[in-house]
């Protein structure tokens, strides 16, 4: 039973406690929409409060259409709906569509949760998903961090985001759906491969699985829960050494670090000063290694988002040019 092997992955990640009030983000898709079900049909059992939230991104001519199925869907199940409507191309320009998308549900999530006091996120990220990460981060040349995948489980800004179905394959998902006469949206932008994660999963992947390995999005899955555990051993080795530290990071212990430490105590202060490490690429933590290493006192490394980096009397400081 689909519900059985949802418990499993709750109980397997400690996803949810009893009390826990739950904001469940909904696109009205196949698997937020089963996401929305599966945990409803289990509320009683987990002890937990539920609410749906929906973002309308203004990016399709009928997205209005999904707002209000999910509205109805919402009230079909009797839990409570929030919902805004933002116009994503004009709001946010520093990235990728995909990414401004998501940079607006993320800040929608988060202002929902602070203002009714929802603990925790769920997210509909399914098995497919992870492997389409992985192997998206592969082709982008991501470190050890973006090898992780989409994490089952992540505290931002305050808030635990959780993903209940991420051992779910797709194929699971739209059976359980169809077996219970569920109906759910399409995004017919899904199909065409205008996005990298659409060609990943709509060319690539079939490719592999059907000339390489059948069994690859097995093995993506495998790799990144192999490796979830290799970094949280360096994370937590990281993280004693900066508990150390204090608001400036001392030049010659960071240089008597293994390199695997000392760049990820690196990553976690830019995180810590900016809350977001995604534009950080390997080509930064590159230059601040030379900065540590090689480079006179007084020097400094430009990161993104105004943030810099000053070598400066023994000490690294991170700082925020405005």
């Amino acid at each position: 039973m689909l519900q059985d092997k949802v418990i499993s992955t709750i109980n397997k990640y400690k996803l949810i406690k009893k009390g826990d009030y739950i904001l469940l983000g909904v696109s009205g898709g196949p698997d937020s929409v089963a996401l929305a079900y599966i945990l409803n049909s289990l509320k009683k059992r987990l002890g937990i409060k539920l609410c749906i939230g929906h973002l309308d991104h203004a990016m399709r001519e009928y997205s209005h259409k999904d707002a209000y199925f999910v509205r109805s869907l919402a009230q079909k199940l009797g839990i409570p709906f929030f919902f805004s409507r933002v116009r994503v191309n004009q709001a946010y320009k520093e990235a990728s569509e995909e990414q401004n998308a998501r940079s607006a549900r993320f800040s929608f999530f988060l202002s929902v949760a602070k203002k009714e006091n929802i603990n925790k996120i769920a997210l509909g990220h399914n098995f497919d998903d992870q492997a389409e990460t992985v192997l998206m981060r592969i082709l982008r040349g991501a470190g050890l961090y973006g090898m992780l995948g989409i994490m089952p489980k992540r505290e931002i800004s305050g808030h635990v985001f959780i993903r209940p179905l991420i051992d779910l394959k797709r194929k699971e998902i739209i059976a359980y759906l169809k077996k219970k006469k569920i109906r759910f949206c399409i995004d017919p932008s899904n199909a065409k491969n205008i996005y990298f994660r659409n060609s990943v999963r709509n060319e690539l992947l079939p490719l592999l699985e059907s000339k390489y390995n059948k069994n690859i999005k097995e093995r993506l899955n495998d790799m990144a829960d192999s490796i979830a555990y290799d970094y949280d051993y360096l994370m937590r080795s990281a993280s004693r050494f900066l508990k150390r530290q204090g608001q400036s990071l001392q030049v010659g212990s960071l240089i008597r670090l293994h390199p695997s430490i000392r760049r990820l105590a690196l990553r976690l202060s830019i995180h810590a000063k900016q809350g977001d490490i995604r534009r950080i690429t390997f080509n930064h933590i590159q230059e601040l290694d030379d900065l540590i290493i090689n480079r006179p006192d007084n020097s400094i490394v430009d990161l993104p988002k105004g943030l810099y980096a000053l070598k400066k009397r023994g000490k690294l400081y991170f700082r925020n040019k405005y």
